[in-house]
């Protein structure tokens, strides 16, 4: 008996011309997808830095007058500032993004996110803590609309088959961003010497570095096709799609795409003709299908964010250590290798899981990973609370259920990058119409950040108050909440295009999430209409065709 190895690609593919696979739309991907390194570089950095010795010195984190609640305090303060800027820098994105197009509105936000950081960086020279606080949050005005700007783009232009890949390549993104801050903090420990601010100075350049090469990409992308048929730019918007799918722009596959986009578009505009610029607003929260789709927004990022794998990427080094990890440059290694273990992870969801097994598998599949280690490590720490105590003895079982709680925790990465870290930017930039996109992104990503905040800052205090243990606990708990809520309300929306989503919408709240896929299955959105219309049409045509000649025959023999 022998077995055929599948290619999984080329039954996902089989509907896409091969000329649409080109160095255009993979150069936009690139562009577009770098962006999530802004938020990796700084969940990265900012938790390593604050290991650093020199960081540490100038900024009061050593300080033996302060009380370990005050430490923790400042510590969480320093490290939320990006977030509280995400959460103004979401907000206006989706105004920005709508009103200068997605390749300006990249631009700007680059320059912002450089104006930021060179004030947190200037603040070396000065040792003032306002200067940290004002350079990050200014820098998290930038980063934060790195996550509406780019998804959006993304969705926009890639070819349905592979839109999962495409917006998947933001969120791994994220994890190169947060390996090269791990491994970056980690070398300039062992390299730089612990007297000087070169140590922390040197890695955080990596967002000037990251911010200019984005920037300077732009020029070479184009446009989203979406957006410019939205202002009114048809011309522009068949020219680019055209280009991006390596097609003539009369080639069917083109016309059809253009057609389901301006019929959207159409039924959009007709539905609320007349309305202020407040109609999109009003819109998004006066219709049913619509608060279906704010209620998956908002529960993907309050469950994702409060899963606790987020909060383990910022404050990895002080995991490692509650995990009995000693030493500095011990546990800032264990740290990029967990960098490491993330990036793989959102690498082969990306390429392999993602758009075949669908987005609702991978998720549960995910956050099951992340439960049970969540559970290990919270049952380990309630037991073992004195691990990270070395005055304190351990005995080989403990030391070996100690390295099983280190293990656990790259295991809580893989199912984060698997789960929650992929959908959280996938599902809202799919699942909203075209003239509600970049506002439920907005809106989305606004909640996110919101909610990372709030971890950011709680956490170092959870740990002071609930100890580490009940901390985990409580994390497993939100997880385990996460799973029933993805089986019960989460739709499978993968294969579909973006247009085609609206009827799954259309239905019963209670189905959506169950049964939404298979009772909407084969609708392609107008094109496959459109398909079916020309079939009828050239059948009809050619029974009147028959009954013509028919007809003729008739004639001639009633003639003879």
């Amino acid at each position: 008996m022998s077995f055929k190895l599948q290619n999984p690609w080329k039954e996902n593919l089989k509907d896409t011309p091969k000329e649409s696979l080109n160095w255009r739309l993979w150069y936009g991907v690139l562009v577009f997808g770098l962006m999530g390194a802004a938020r990796g570089i700084d969940e990265g950095l900012i938790g390593t830095t604050a290991e650093l010795e020199p960081f540490k010195k100038k900024f009061g984190l050593e300080d033996h007058h302060k009380s370990a609640h005050e430490k923790a305090e400042l510590l969480s303060n320093i490290t939320s500032m990006v977030q509280m800027g995400s959460i103004l820098g979401a907000l206006v994105a989706f105004v920005v993004t709508d009103r200068i197009g997605r390749l300006w509105a990249t631009r700007q936000l680059c320059v912002i996110w450089v104006i930021g950081i060179s004030i947190f960086l200037a603040s070396s020279a000065t040792g003032s803590i306002g200067m940290i606080y004002a350079g990050r949050f200014i820098a998290g005005i930038g980063i934060g609309q790195t996550t509406v700007v780019a998804p959006t783009y993304l969705a926009e232009t890639a070819p349905r088959a592979i839109r999962g890949l495409c917006v998947c390549a933001f969120s791994g993104a994220v994890y190169i961003g947060i390996m090269l801050a791990y491994f970056a903090s980690w070398g300039s420990s062992i390299h730089i010497s612990s007297k000087t601010d070169a140590q922390w100075l040197v890695p955080n350049s990596m967002h000037l570095m990251f911010a200019g090469i984005i920037f300077i990409l732009s020029f070479g992308a184009k446009e989203s096709p979406r957006w410019l048929i939205k202002v009114g730019r048809h011309e522009e918007a068949l020219k680019n799609l055209a280009q991006l799918r390596n097609l003539p722009a009369d080639h069917p596959y083109i016309t059809t795409e253009v057609i389901d986009i301006n019929d959207q578009l159409n039924r959009e505009r007709e539905a609320t003709m007349g309305t202020s610029w407040l109609g999109p607003i009003r819109e998004m929260f006066s219709s049913k299908s619509n608060l279906y789709r704010l209620q998956l927004s908002v529960m993907s990022q309050l469950l994702g964010q409060w899963s606790g794998a987020n909060s383990i990427t910022i404050y990895a080094p002080q995991y490692f250590a509650m995990m009995g990890t000693t030493g500095q440059n011990e546990k800032l290694f264990a740290t990029a290798i967990f960098g490491v273990v993330k990036f793989v992870s959102s690498m082969l969801c990306a390429f392999f899981l993602i758009d075949f097994i669908g987005r609702k598998r991978s998720l549960s599949t995910g956050i099951t990973i992340q439960l049970v280690s969540m559970l290990y490590m919270g049952i380990f720490l309630l037991i073992d609370n004195k691990i990270s105590d070395k005055s304190v003895p351990q005995s080989t079982s403990q030391k070996h259920a100690a390295m099983g709680a280190i293990v656990m925790i790259y295991f809580s990465g893989f199912g984060w990058a698997l789960g929650w870290n992929s959908i959280q930017y996938l599902i809202n930039s799919e699942i909203y119409p075209l003239r509600l996109r970049a506002l439920g992104g907005s809106f989305a990503m606004t909640f996110h950040f919101v909610n990372q905040y709030g971890n950011s800052k709680a956490v170092p205090l959870m740990f002071l108050s609930m100890t580490t243990g009940g901390t985990m606990i409580f994390f497993s708990c939100i997880t385990a909440i996460g799973l029933a809520w993805v089986w019960f309300f989460l739709p499978e929306t993968s294969g579909r295009s973006l247009e085609a989503l609206d009827e799954m919408f259309n239905l019963p709240w209670y189905l959506i999430g169950r049964k939404g896929a298979a009772l909407t299955a084969g609708s392609g959105g107008l094109s496959e209409v459109l398909d079916h219309a020309g079939e009828k049409a050239a059948t009809v045509e050619m029974e009147n065709s028959d009954t013509k000649v028919q007809g003729e025959e008739h004639t001639v023999e009633r003639k003879v």
